[in-house]
């Protein structure tokens, strides 16, 4: 059996990469395995343990990372974020191409470990629409709002390290497009 592709899949927060991944998902072709994060955060309404995140304690995150547990961690807007590493490794031995949402410290880590990784980066049409977007989710105060704002701004400039950039001005236009950069490299 063919290994499984290792996807590296970033984007601004508010981008609408859930919303992509949402639909690619379901695509039986794509053979797509969700690597579930770790994370110090805690949940947005709607989400589930285990299945958006694995939800875990400052000390449950120190502790998987001093026992080489995760593939790479990074703090983001005051929280933790990381990988898992057992699960991904176990999803690819099976051939599923597994796809890890990751933020761009995190990417760069995994891209270290794992040259052969598939990169693609979600980006939105302006920065003007990401905040529109980011309000209109009505999911976090002002202050996190204008943090997730400025660090984009920041995260903008290192994109130059993702082998596919994808711009989601059109949502079913960037989910084609997506699908068609997996297929691609499952054909090589």
């Amino acid at each position: 059996m063919k290994k499984g592709l290792l996807i590296v899949y970033s984007g601004l927060s508010g981008v609408g990469k859930g919303t992509i991944l949402e639909k690619l998902m379901p695509m039986k072709e794509l053979n797509l395995a969700y690597s579930v994060s770790m994370t110090t955060r805690q949940p947005r309404p709607g989400e589930k343990e285990g299945v958006n995140y694995f939800f875990v304690s400052k000390k449950r995150f120190v502790e998987a990372v001093k026992n080489g547990e995760l593939l790479e961690h990074a703090r983001f807007v005051d929280n933790d974020y990381g990988t898992p590493k057992e699960y991904v490794e176990r999803m690819r031995e099976e051939g599923k191409n597994v796809i890890l949402e990751i933020e761009i410290r995190g990417a760069k880590q995994i891209m270290e470990k794992c040259p052969d990784a598939l990169s693609i980066y979600i980006v939105p049409p302006s920065i003007e629409e990401l905040e529109r977007r980011l309000r209109e989710r009505s999911s976090e105060d002002e202050q996190t709002i204008m943090k997730r704002i400025a660090k984009a701004k920041r995260e903008l400039k290192e994109t130059d390290m993702y082998e596919h950039i994808v711009c989601n001005d059109d949502l079913d236009k960037a989910v084609e497009e997506v699908r068609q950069i997996i297929l691609d490299e499952m054909n090589k």
